[in-house]
């Protein structure tokens, strides 16, 4: 591992690709990993055992190919297993947590609604967040099931998807929720719709730029930014099949990218 090693990030599917691209924007240079466990998506719905031994397993080959730094970039896994991440690896490990503070500071109707995965919401990372920063917000919680799948198949602003995202956002809207935070990466691809669907009054909030800047300051503090003044590359791998994930990892960077198959010792034992 040095300054010229790759950045590995990874997340239970596509949904991680919306920080991928914050970390392009702001690391131009920068060798990028991506792996989608998509095989295992949603982690939402799995136990935190399961996220804790699937994220130890991604990270193992993240690091085995000489990945600097690491990017949880879902925040079940982040909930699920970063301290257990953070003791068995050496590399610096990046999380993503709700952003509830920024959301606070927001707020003019002192109501602010969480978009989330069930298993985000119930983790005692999430409840730790609340105690710390929650004060005296009215913070409405909603596990929005189908959410993550809708982009899993590319679908981010078809009927399907505009119905299931009215079913949870107009109720929180009703209970005058005037801030939205983005509590899964993959909803980061549903933000024009939420916009459209809350109005221009309601803020939209969403943590991957400061996932970027957590990067670089761990980056320069242990001296590991790219010297190299090239342009980057990113690599894509996932669990699953590899010519069922590569339309929609094409569509949503905007590029036609090749998909390798993760190998099998990293993947789910059958």
């Amino acid at each position: 591992m040095n300054s010229s090693s790759p950045i590995g990030i990874f997340d239970s599917g596509v949904g991680g690709l919306s920080i991928l691209r914050e970390i392009r924007r702001a690391f131009a240079s920068e060798d990028l990993l991506y792996v989608a466990d998509s095989a295992c998506v949603p982690y939402g719905d799995k136990s935190p055992q399961f996220v804790e031994a699937r994220s130890v397993a991604i990270t193992e080959f993240l690091v085995d190919r000489k990945a600097k730094a690491i990017v949880v970039a879902c925040n079940t896994a982040t909930g699920a297993a970063i301290t257990t991440l953070r003791s068995r690896f050496s590399v610096p490990i990046v999380g993503i947590e709700p952003a509830v503070k920024p959301a606070l500071g927001k707020t003019a109707s002192g109501v602010v609604a969480v978009l989330a995965t069930s298993g985000t919401l119930s983790s005692d990372k999430f409840a730790k967040l609340l105690d710390r920063f929650g004060g005296d917000a009215d913070i409405l919680i909603q596990p929005c099931a189908g959410l993550v799948e809708q982009v899993e198949t590319g679908e981010l602003d078809g009927d399907n998807t505009r119905a299931l995202t009215e079913k949870y956002l107009l109720p929180l809207l009703e209970r005058g929720a005037d801030t939205i935070i983005l509590g899964c990466t993959h909803y980061s691809f549903l933000a024009p719709l939420i916009r459209e669907i809350a109005g221009p009054k309601v803020s939209i909030v969403d943590p991957n730029t400061a996932i970027a800047h957590e990067l670089r300051r761990r980056l320069e503090s242990n001296d590991l930014l790219s010297p190299d003044p090239r342009s980057g590359t990113e690599l894509f791998w996932t669990s699953s099949t590899p010519d069922d994930v590569k339309p929609v990892i094409s569509q949503l960077w905007n590029a036609d990218v090749q998909v390798r198959r993760l190998p099998k010792r990293y993947c789910r034992p059958t």
